[in-house]
């Protein structure tokens, strides 16, 4: 993730509660601020896609844009928290979509893929990234580990599809009631890619 000055930082939180607040044109400014790192969120998961896919980045962050606008009760605190949030519905959106094309297919497989980093060059730039997985069987495989692990899976939504850092997934996860250290977040994230890597394997 791209670093942001302190500045940058606190004017997307300063948007973020004129929206809670009710004003207007809030979410549009918040957007615009974080617009290259929504796309680029956007990008990852449609990486392996080819050109023509249905579903580019730039649409997906629309759709995105129209979901969050039923997003305003949240109690927004922070920027990480937002990107949390949003990275959760661009998953959503995704997953939607494959599921449609694989039923427009009659149970054909869907195509629809994103790198997922869970073998040992699982630190390296997503465009870096090798390998891929199928986006419903990463979903698949979340949501069983969220019923066992919720706060584990906390962190991968945070780290992969938020592409927040181990100190911003700290930051993040505050806000939504769990005072964990920096060290449990990186044990999580070691713990979470070993569990991930072992259940794909039998999907």
């Amino acid at each position: 993730m791209a670093p942001e000055t302190d500045e940058a930082a606190a004017s997307i939180t300063s948007w973020l509660l004129r929206w809670k607040d009710g004003e207007a044109d809030a979410l549009a400014r918040l957007v615009a601020l974080v617009y290259a790192e929504l796309r680029r969120l956007a990008a990852i998961f449609l990486s392996d896609e080819r050109d023509n896919h249905t579903l580019q980045p730039t649409a997906l962050v629309h759709e995105l844009y129209v979901r969050l606008e039923s997003s305003r009760p949240i109690d927004w605190q922070c920027r990480g928290q937002f990107l949390a949030v949003a990275a959760r519905m661009m998953r959503n959106i995704l997953v939607d979509h494959a599921r449609k094309r694989a039923a427009a297919r009659r149970g054909g497989v869907s195509i629809v893929r994103t790198g997922l980093p869970l073998g040992p060059h699982s630190d390296v730039e997503p465009a870096d990234r090798t390998s891929t997985i199928d986006v419903i069987l990463i979903d698949t495989a979340l949501s069983r580990f969220g019923a066992q692990y919720p706060r584990q899976a906390e962190v991968v939504e945070l780290r992969f599809f938020g592409g927040l850092t181990a100190e911003e997934t700290v930051e993040a996860m505050s806000v939504n009631g769990h005072q964990v250290s920096l060290r449990t977040v990186e044990r999580d994230w070691r713990f979470s890619k070993a569990w991930l890597q072992n259940e794909l394997g039998r999907l």
